[in-house]
């Protein structure tokens, strides 16, 4: 692939950018998600009501990621990737220096834009750039430096707090500050990559995705019970201080970074089919038991096992890959977040509510949503390509009409 700047060789290729893009964005973002339960508890004396509504609001950019078509209309997508990164460091550098729920509702939301909005490009770009033989296993990459990004931030979380004394502004300040720096720097290093095909500026929402858009939508559903409760748990029930938090978090980091790699070639190797029906399976087991667990080590191995999970959700981006039209890709990355963040923006507040009943009902509530992701699961086929983009119950598998390699 060339650019107008030149040839893409050696470190100044499309695939590394992403390895360095996808280690800016949780250099702020784990920095803020670390600090988040303790320093909204300690600092603004948040309740799970309160916690269900900032996440709800976190959760709106995502949801209106679909606009994401429109500015690219003026803006080209690699630039709004590194735009977004600025956004969402500057967001996360602020976030210490405003204590009070308004305040946190507010840097929550310009820190989401970045993020959000982030993810969004970010995903279409990789599946843009990526050959489809190879595009799992250089996920399972961006995964996998992702969470050594992480891990360096999760670090800095415990070494600021429970070493260095900082206060919390101090490290927000720092994390948020690093993700800017970086996102400046490959802004100005690398050149202008142009895609392989032309992509559509208007929204795409069609027929033969619509298994992509459930997997989706279920996918964001589960990811809530995750991010906001199975957190919250450990701090509010457990009674976690932010800097054993962030060891889970960098616990959680390290285990993806090896992990990562091997689970993209699994995806590559074995189809997103197998990949799937694992993952929801063992979420339903996974939910129900945070549902009823007393012991503070069953639960933090429960959070760890279910952070592994996560990796395997690549392979939702690849199914789509092999099923959509290339001119559909870019479009198609937002209205899928937008439906992503459907459920993400809800849920959220309803079980914030919930949580004060029942805790146990909210995990129990995730393992139902399980169970649904799970049938959803059964139905990718196990060779996807356009044509062959859902198989429904009772219906044999069509074999692949790719030549063999």
């Amino acid at each position: 692939m060339k650019t107008g700047n030149g040839p893409a060789t050696g470190w100044r290729r499309p695939e590394v950018l992403l390895l360095v893009i996808a280690a800016a964005s949780p250099l702020a973002w784990a920095t803020w998600s670390a600090l988040l339960n303790n320093f909204v508890i300690e600092r603004a004396a948040f309740t799970g009501a309160e916690i269900g509504i900032l996440q709800s609001l976190r959760e709106i950019p995502g949801f209106m990621a679909f606009a994401v078509v429109f500015i690219l209309l003026v803006l080209r997508e690699q630039r709004l990737a590194f735009v977004s990164l600025i956004l969402l460091g500057f967001g996360t550098a602020i976030t210490g220096l405003f204590p009070t729920v308004i305040g946190l509702y507010v840097t929550t939301v310009i820190m989401s834009l970045g993020f959000h909005y982030f993810e969004t490009v970010k995903d279409s770009l990789a599946l843009q750039w990526l050959e489809k033989d190879k595009a799992a296993h250089w996920l399972g990459r961006t995964v996998s430096v992702a969470s050594l990004a992480s891990m360096v931030a999760f670090g800095l979380v415990y070494v600021g707090l429970d070493l260095g004394k900082l206060g919390f502004a101090w490290v927000y300040a720092i994390g948020g500050g690093a993700t800017v720096v970086l996102a400046a720097l490959a802004w100005f290093v690398y050149p202008q990559f142009p895609s392989k095909v032309e992509q559509r500026k208007h929204l795409v929402l069609r027929p033969r995705y619509w298994l992509y858009y459930a997997l989706v939508f279920a996918s964001g559903a589960r990811r809530q019970i995750f991010m906001v409760f199975a957190a919250f748990l450990l701090v509010e029930k457990f009674g976690l201080p932010a800097g054993t938090i962030a060891l889970i978090f960098l616990a959680n980091s390290a285990v993806t970074v090896v992990l990562a790699p091997l689970i993209g070639k699994l995806i590559g190797k074995y189809g997103e089919r197998r990949a799937l029906t694992i993952e929801y399976a063992g979420l339903i087991l996974i939910f129900v038991a945070y549902a009823f667990v007393d012991s503070v080590v069953l639960a933090v191995g429960l959070y760890l096992l279910d952070h592994v999970f996560f990796t395997l959700a690549i392979a939702i981006k690849t199914y789509f890959q092999k099923i959509a039209d290339p001119a559909d890709i870019a479009p198609t990355a937002g209205v899928a977040f937008s439906i992503n963040h459907i459920a993400a923006v809800i849920l959220p507040v309803v079980f914030g509510f919930l949580w004060l009943i029942s805790p146990a009902a909210v995990f129990l509530a995730g393992a139902a949503m399980a169970v649904v992701s799970l049938a959803l699961a059964r139905m990718v086929p196990p060779n996807p390509e356009e044509g062959n983009e859902i198989l429904l119950p009772f219906r044999r598998a069509r074999a692949s009409t790719q030549p063999a390699e």
